[in-house]
């Protein structure tokens, strides 16, 4: 065997090694969930194919009858854009709370990954997702879990690091292209991962996003560098951020950002004071509970 097999080009922690020969080795490794009953929350799954390349599932809660329309939630899972699935253990568990105690559906959408598929590919599969889901606004898309129980007219988005960025995208296509029956309410930024200019990120970057045109003007890695900022179609965004994140500032500077971009809604900044990034979907605190519940106020807020 060549002794250049296992020579590592790339040792991007805590996400990816590459080696020479083109090989891919993830540092974390999620586990898959099967679709179905959840015993503990009542919550029911299914999986979606949305196109060749797009995949999701859909969360509906306990007891929900045909008819009942409930607010839809679309939500984008995190993982750096490089690991994490929507069919994941990480997933069910940052989702569930919105179904089971917010009484909503959520639909996770899953895109296609880097290192192996660079940036923006994981956008555009996402906008791709959310295009699919705002399709069902007539009552005649493809799912008819959708066509009968979920209110079109009451969107979040949600995602939580690589994901907060992504729902930030898919909110700024969605603002310039204006879909038809879709009206998206709030948006939950929670922990965001956005680029920065530090050393090195770039080494990570050039990775996953090979043909960035560097911070300052990459929209998908720096919100102020994109045009239509401003044209997000929500009326309420809540940016979280948690204290020991090594992120925090990542959030704390697309709060500012949004908030000077001249867009009209109204964004709110909320800290989780001692805990570190995602703590949410890693533990069941005190912490935690008060976050999802803040979180589930927000969508709740005009219900």
């Amino acid at each position: 065997m060549d002794s250049n097999t296992n020579e590592i080009i790339c040792d991007s922690f805590p996400f990816f090694k590459i080696y020479k020969d083109g090989r891919v080795e993830r540092y974390i490794v999620t586990q898959p969930v099967p679709a179905g009953l959840d015993p503990v929350s009542g919550v029911r799954c299914k999986d979606l194919v949305v196109s060749e390349d797009v995949k999701a599932r859909i969360f509906v809660p306990q007891g929900i009858t045909r008819g009942e329309k409930l607010p839809l939630i679309v939500h984008f899972h995190g993982g750096g854009f490089s690991t994490g699935s929507a069919f994941d253990n990480v997933t069910q568990k940052a989702v569930i709370p919105f179904v089971k105690q917010g009484n909503t559906i959520v639909v996770s959408i899953d895109y296609r990954i880097a290192p192996e598929h660079p940036l923006p590919i994981a956008h555009q599969d996402s906008w791709v997702g959310l295009q699919w889901v705002a399709a069902h606004a007539n009552g005649e898309g493809p799912e008819p879990w959708l066509n009968e129980n979920a209110d079109l007219s009451n969107v979040f988005l949600s995602g939580e690091s690589a994901g907060a960025n992504i729902a930030h995208y898919v909110a700024v296509q969605a603002g310039v292209t204006k879909l038809v029956g879709f009206k998206i309410k709030g948006m939950l930024i929670i922990h965001p991962y956005f680029g920065s200019r530090e050393p090195g990120e770039h080494e990570f970057y050039k990775y996953i996003a090979p043909a960035s045109a560097g911070f300052d003007h990459d929209p998908i890695a720096n919100p102020a560098a994109d045009p239509n900022l401003s044209r997000i179609p929500c009326e309420r965004v809540m940016v979280l951020v948690a204290e020991k994140d090594g992120l925090r500032s990542r959030g704390e500077d697309y709060y500012e950002t949004l908030a000077k971009s001249g867009w009209a809604g109204d964004v709110e900044l909320f800290e989780t004071k001692g805990e570190d990034h995602c703590f949410h979907v890693f533990s069941d605190g005190h912490n935690a509970g008060v976050l999802i519940k803040k979180m589930v106020d927000f969508i709740k807020k005009d219900m």
